[in-house]
């Protein structure tokens, strides 16, 4: 998201704005540390979070990669002795921190295959006739994707974006042009916004939806892969629905009709043949993930297990090789900030900072009733988002105050980790630096600032209330607010 690359040749010292982003972590961490320990912390609490914040911090300002950042976190849980060697890597060996870096191997899978484009085109073929139902297509491509594909960047970014542009680009819709309103700005809305959608509706849709399973287990409440996509599943869809038809008011598109997509799919698909051995072996894998992932608890099997089964039998059929494995740079990335976040997330619960803060915000909704409190804290809870650069940064940072606070204003444990789970992912529409596909897509240039802010701000709204009314009406009838 930054200009600024690390790799640049020059000096630290001759370019005061990059030396200020190097130093504004140490210089929180400094400062927090020497300041008194509040009354009610434990001193080895506040030695966290004080490590916590300048990690996150430097997250979010420094122009080197996350990973690299957060390594520099857990040294520093070992240099100032806040944690030994052995708690600060622990998270690294949390199941849920293998299940996030299995399913990058699977989503591997459906790009080298090619099913996943596949998959694309059939519904650009069938969906393709006018630009809102090419819309549709491209919002069933990215719901069918999700499960297997928790890397968002990947998924929009790889496999829905280059379609969407290319048959952009056949209608003459450029980016940066008074054109891009023939069908790209519309079009680009809808990626984005299925896909930060999307990536709520399934535990395995987004890397840092396991991160909340782990928070919200460290307050007693489990959380399983079908239980997190049945809670969603009617509230999504709806979001899924109406959401083209609204942004096709919000920023409506010059052009109505488009039977060139519809020639282009069948000419794609007509080019990658029939179905391959390893696309009919890779579809059958994630078919047999999806049934174990619903029902593997009743025979004894956690997500992570069945996630490493899965690539067991793509390495066996060859579809993956151990190459790949080894070079899967996005799954080894993705371990090492979430095996650190797990970490400092765990130990900023186990010394009693999440119950502090959740005690000082806490006060903010007392004597409210129930239901109101759950609409204040997911409000707050959801246009915070404007003040991170990732969804997993703000889960990392207020989720576990935040569910809480909820599970303290009354509101039922599972009822309220689920809601806070599914905003976590939907609130990324408000910004272009929300998550991962938010600055690629809108750096394509099709779409304005202001059009997408302002088409963030409006569509906040919208998912709000449903998740909020259907949502909780559908998780109410499932049993999840008690």
């Amino acid at each position: 998201m930054s200009d600024l690359k690390p790799a640049e040749n020059h000096s630290i010292l001759t370019r005061p704005a990059l030396l200020l982003r190097y130093c504004a972590p140490l210089l929180l961490g400094v400062v927090l540390w020497n300041l008194s320990v509040p009354e009610g912390m434990d001193a080895r609490g506040w030695q966290m979070m004080t490590i916590f914040l300048s990690t996150l911090l430097g997250v979010m300002v420094l122009p080197i990669p996350m990973s690299a950042v957060t390594f520099f976190g857990i040294a520093a849980l070992g240099l100032t002795q806040t944690l030994t060697l052995k708690q600060a890597l622990s998270g690294y060996s949390e199941p849920i921190t293998w299940l996030i870096v299995l399913a990058f191997f699977i989503s591997h899978g459906f790009i080298k295959t090619g099913l996943g484009l596949r998959m694309a085109y059939c519904f650009m073929r069938m969906l393709g006739k006018s630009t809102i139902t090419l819309g549709y297509g491209m919002v069933l491509t990215d719901t069918v994707l999700a499960p297997a594909m928790p890397s968002i960047t990947a998924r929009a970014g790889a496999v829905v974006y280059p379609i969407m542009r290319s048959i952009a680009e056949v209608y003459n819709s450029h980016p940066g042009e008074p054109s891009a309103r023939r069908m790209g700005t519309f079009l680009t809305l809808v990626v984005f916004h299925a896909n930060a959608i999307t990536s709520g509706m399934f535990l395995t849709a987004m890397a840092g939806n396991p991160l909340v399973v782990k928070l919200a287990g460290d307050q007693g409440v489990d959380i399983t892969w079908a239980s997190w996509a049945i809670g969603a599943i009617v509230p999504g869809l709806l979001c899924l629905a109406i959401m083209p038809v609204l942004l096709y008011r919000i920023s409506p598109p010059q052009l109505r009709e488009t039977p060139k997509a519809v020639e282009m799919a069948t000419e794609k698909l007509h080019e990658l043949g029939n179905f391959k051995r390893d696309e009919w072996i890779m579809a059958g894998t994630f078919v047999a993930l999806l049934v174990l992932w619903v029902t593997g608890r009743y025979f004894g099997l956690s997500a992570a297990l069945v996630a490493l089964c899965g690539v067991c039998v793509l390495l066996l059929s060859g579809v993956l090789n151990w190459d790949e494995i080894k070079g899967n740079k996005g799954a080894w990335d993705t371990m090492i900030w979430f095996g650190a976040f797990v970490t400092m997330a765990h130990f900023l619960s186990e010394f009693g900072v999440v119950t502090f803060i959740s005690s000082s915000i806490g006060s903010w909704f007392e004597g409210m009733p129930v239901w109101l409190s759950l609409i204040a804290i997911s409000v707050v809870y959801y246009f915070a988002h404007y003040f991170f650069a990732a969804t997993t940064a703000q889960i990392s940072a207020m989720y576990a105050s935040f569910l809480i606070i909820m599970i303290g204003a009354g509101v039922h444990p599972v009822g309220a980790a689920l809601t806070l789970a599914y905003l976590s992912n939907n609130c990324a529409v408000v910004t272009h630096y929300g998550n991962g596909p938010a600055p690629i897509l809108f750096g394509a240039g099709y779409v304005p600032l202001a059009t997408w802010w302002k088409a963030g701000l409006l569509m906040s709204f919208v998912y709000l209330t449903i998740w909020l009314t259907v949502g909780t009406a559908w998780m109410e009838w499932l049993g999840y607010f008690g």
